[in-house]
């Protein structure tokens, strides 16, 4: 049964993978910032003190610039760290993009050992990357269990965040994945019944 679970999971990010490639760079631009405006409209957002957000890779939706307005509103901001030691990821303050960020363990940007470590409770909105998501809260990742892990110790809503070629029909599950709250494409914000 794992097994079969996991080639499905395999079939489906090489599917995905494909489409995004398709995606024109002038097209994922526009995208990213359409669904970053749409991201500010939402009470979610306003309502939020503190937001984990994600250094986004090439072919995920890049909502970036987000972080920078969300500190000048007087927001916390966090950003996922890779401990070596511990082979998890952490939350941990971001104060200063400027300065408090560097190239991680995956050569993802993360925060510098120095940040702080952000509690787990006091994340009110956290922005969720993945190659593909349904519409049942489900997410696919990139098959290491490292975000499901991260998810897995944080306390408030999780949104995925998605270019609208990664919402897909149906996901399989596996018990350690984690569901979400709500999705975010260029064209929907999406509230998942709980």
């Amino acid at each position: 049964m794992e097994n079969s679970i996991e080639e499905a999971k395999r079939a489906l990010r090489r599917q995905v993978r494909a489409a995004l490639q398709r995606i024109p760079a002038g097209q994922r631009v526009a995208a990213s910032a359409q669904a970053g405006a749409l991201l500010k409209t939402q009470g979610r957002w306003r309502a939020a003190q503190s937001i984990l957000f994600f250094a986004p890779l090439r072919e995920e939706l890049n909502i970036w610039p987000l972080l920078t307005e969300a500190l000048a509103a007087g927001k916390r901001v966090a950003l996922p760290r890779f401990v070596a030691a511990t082979q998890r990821y952490e939350a941990s303050e971001v104060l200063d993009p400027t300065t408090d960020l560097e190239l991680g363990h995956f050569g993802i940007r993360e925060p510098r050992s120095q940040c702080a470590r952000f509690s787990a409770d006091w994340l009110d909105l956290i922005l969720v990357p993945g190659i593909a998501f349904d519409l049942q809260g489900r997410r696919l990742g990139r098959g290491k269990g490292f975000y499901d892990q991260l998810l897995g110790t944080l306390r408030g809503t999780r949104c995925g965040v998605a270019f609208d070629q990664q919402v897909v029909d149906e996901i399989p599950m596996a018990p350690h994945d984690m569901t979400l709250h709500c999705i975010l494409t260029p064209t929907r914000w999406v509230e998942l019944k709980a």
